[in-house]
C-alpha cells in the first residue's frame, strides 16, 4: 500500500492475503462519519487481523492510522521505505513462486478455512490438507531436490 487506504480501499487491502506497505501510507476505516458502517468485509476482516478490541476502536472513532501503527497492530505485514515498496513486494513474491504451487494453495486454504473454525476443525483441515501434499508430485519433487541439494523444478501437480 501506498498512499491512503482509507473505507473500500482500506477493505480491498485487507481482503489481499499479504500486505506490504509504504512508511507513508494510512489506513482506516471513517464510514461511521458518513452515517454507514464497513460495508465490504471491513467489519469482519479487520477484526480477524487485529483482535476485537483494536477493530472496534478504529470502526467506532472512525480514526485514521499511519503505516507505522498499522504494522505495529498487525493491520499489515511489512513495513518498507516508500522507495523500496515494489522491490521488496516482487521479492516477497518471488520467495513465495519459488515453493511448492500444491504445498502454497494447501497451506493458504488451511489457514483461511482453519480461521473460520475452532481449533479442532481447524487441525482437522490441516491434516487432510496435508495429506493431498504427500501425494503429489511436486512433494516428490521437493525432497529429491533437498536431498540432492538443488533448487527444486515444481510442475504445480
Amino acid at each position: 500500500m501506498n498512499g491512503f487506504a482509507l473505507g473500500g480501499g482500506c477493505e480491498l487491502a485487507m481482503a489481499c492475503t499479504l500486505r506490504v506497505s509504504a512508511e507513508s501510507a494510512h489506513f482506516g476505516l471513517p464510514e461511521v462519519k458518513l452515517g454507514i458502517i464497513p460495508g465490504f468485509g471491513g467489519t469482519q476482516r479487520l477484526t480477524r487481523l487485529v483482535g476485537k478490541g483494536r477493530a472496534m476502536q478504529l470502526i467506532l472513532s472512525a480514526a485514521t492510522i499511519d503505516a507505522k501503527e498499522a504494522w505495529r497492530i498487525g493491520l499489515v505485514n511489512e513495513l518498507v521505505e516508500s522507495a523500496q515498496l515494489m522491490e521488496r513486494t516482487h521479492a516477497l513474491l518471488r520467495q513465495i513462486l519459488a515453493n511448492a504451487p500444491v504445498g502454497v494453495r494447501m497451506a493458504m486454504a488451511a489457514v483461511h478455512d482453519g480461521a473460520e473454525t475452532g481449533l479442532d476443525a481447524g487441525l482437522a483441515m490441516e491434516r487432510v490438507n496435508f495429506a493431498i501434499c504427500v501425494g503429489t508430485d511436486d512433494q516428490r519433487e521437493g525432497v529429491a531436490a533437498f536431498l540432492a541439494k538443488r533448487a527444486p523444478n515444481f510442475q504445480g501437480h
